[in-house]
């Protein structure tokens, strides 16, 4: 039997696309999207985001699906494997394992912000932060929460940590039922749902009201605000960098999951049609849904000034701190507060599940783990590995995590392995992978973009980058003292994890000769 008949496969092409979909469309889609684009020139933005998503997200998408359906043919799900498939040296396997440290260390944390949404959907549809109306106010419930004060509301982190225990309990279940009857079962039920509950509040926002004293304050100054373009910034560099970030969070590139989705597809199924697909289902999501929502309601209650102040202050305040606001003073605001925490929660679940096979298909195929143990084992790594996370937050542990992970490491992934797929494996045999099956003919122009344009645009993101934030972190230039330690624990942390991944490929791998790659057991 081959390697290929003893994994699972994808029992649908809709179910495959959904689930691709469900990995791409996140809490960045609904939350940091509409912020990128208020706070980098509106409709301007868009220019270089669709720029970016052409010369750079599709070919990485594309990619990454040929580089694991490859995997996926010797049977390997995971990058450490697949690599070695495109550079016959001994060092690809452990270059690779940076596909399982990212994904392993970012579902550790980004699990934990999901059971926030989960915990507030609760809290809308109980009225429990009803009566708190300004932001300040709202604040102090987030803080009180999140355990960092105690206040009429929380005298603790119970609450919290009650709401992170069940998401991980149910992330756990999820994966432990397997590629068709969890991950593809959550994607066919929870996208549809994820469309419908949108939909439903984007109607919402665009039938919103002005106050008769704010009549400037409406839907179409929130759209405005978002598209209405000022074609000056289009010289700012920084907006280009901004668009190729945003582009990078909502394809979820780099990180090591798509290429571990693919190792399921079938051999000879089309990736061009597929990949194109599930980009579009995510841009719908986050052009559509998520440019309609959080902004231009924002704008009917606060005004196009505070709005800018709030999206300028992060994507949580928006989403956590004001629109519970604007929940309270809606008819029937218990209700939509509800639907919107549900919407983010089912998007970023079908994220976090992602993201966490990986480290299922690693323990699974190289460990010989059972599915339930994998998932045990997974699950109960993520709750040793969150502690400091939760007890550690204010003090920026989650902050130094994510930019070296989530953001820095990304482009570092991408860039690895679209060098390998285009150069060290071949453009021409990359591109019959990228081609075979194809059931949509990919312009020959690609195969240019691959090879030259999009490493060329990972590069000077990434120089920029290391140049304006990532010299800055490393030193912890304006970190406060205090909060130094424990900035320093999350990097111990990340290292610490990328030390026992790479301890698991070297007992895997090391000494094996390079030809077992491609005849694996």
């Amino acid at each position: 039997m081959t390697a290929r008949q003893q994994r699972e496969v994808w029992a649908t092409k809709v179910g495959l696309v959904l689930a691709l979909a469900g990995n791409a469309v996140g809490l960045g889609n609904l939350l940091r999207f509409p912020r990128q684009v208020a706070e980098n020139g509106g409709g301007a933005f868009m220019v270089p985001y669709f720029i970016s998503l052409i010369l750079m997200g599709i070919p990485l998408m594309w990619v990454e699906l040929a580089m694991g359906r490859r995997g996926g043919v010797y049977g390997y799900g995971t990058t450490p494997g697949m690599f070695g498939l495109l550079w016959r040296h001994p060092a690809a396997r452990y270059v690779g394992a940076l596909g399982i440290l990212i994904t392993s260390a970012l579902v550790i944390y980004y699990t934990y912000i999901v059971s926030w949404c989960m915990g507030y959907a609760f809290f809308s549809a109980a009225g429990t932060y009803f009566g708190e109306t300004s932001q300040t106010a709202m604040g102090s419930f987030f803080d009180g929460y999140l355990g960092v004060e105690k206040n009429q509301y929380f005298s603790g982190i119970g609450a919290a940590y009650f709401f992170f225990v069940a998401t991980l309990l149910l992330v756990v279940w999820i994966l432990s039922r397997g590629v068709v009857k969890g991950l593809e079962t959550l994607a066919r039920i929870a996208m549809p749902v994820l469309f419908v509950l949108g939909v439903a509040l984007v109607a919402r926002v665009l039938t919103l009201e002005p106050n008769p004293a704010n009549p400037g304050w409406n839907v179409g100054a929130g759209l405005g605000f978002i598209w209405n373009p000022d074609l000056s910034r289009l010289g700012d560099g920084k907006v280009w960098l901004a668009a190729a970030g945003q582009i990078f969070f909502t394809l979820s590139l780099g990180f090591g999951a798509i290429q571990t989705y693919a190792s399921y597809i079938r051999e000879k199924q089309d990736l061009a049609l597929t990949g194109l697909a599930a980009a579009s289902v995510n841009e719908g999501v986050e052009v559509i849904i998520g440019g309609t929502l959080a902004i231009p309601a924002a704008v009917v209650f606060f005004g196009p000034m505070q709005t800018q102040a709030i999206a300028s202050g992060g994507s949580f305040s928006l989403g956590f701190l004001s629109l519970p606001v604007v929940f309270q003073q809606m008819p029937f605001g218990q209700f939509f507060g509800s639907m919107w925490f549900l919407l983010l929660f089912l998007a970023g679940v079908t994220s976090s599940v992602a993201m966490a096979q990986p480290a299922m298909a690693f323990l699974q195929e190289d460990f010989r783990l059972t599915r339930p143990r994998a998932a045990l084992v997974v699950g109960a790594v993520m709750l040793v590995l969150i502690q400091p996370v939760i007890f550690f937050q204010r003090y920026g542990f989650l902050d130094e995590m994510d930019y070296w992970v989530g953001t820095f490491g990304l482009v570092v992934m991408a860039l690895i392995e679209v060098i390998l797929f285009a150069w060290v494996f071949g453009m021409d045999r990359a591109w019959g992978e990228i081609t075979r099956g194809a059931e949509l003919a990919i312009p020959r122009v690609f195969y240019y973009v691959i090879k030259y344009v999009t490493p060329l645009f990972l590069v000077v993101i990434l120089v920029v980058w290391t140049w304006q934030e990532a010299i800055g972190m490393l030193l912890m230039r304006g970190v406060v003292p205090e909060a130094v330690p424990y900035r320093w624990g999350a990097r111990l942390l990340i290292l610490g994890l990328f030390a026992a991944i790479l301890f698991g490929v070297h007992k895997r791998w090391g000494g094996k000769p390079m030809d077992e790659m491609e005849h694996p057991s």
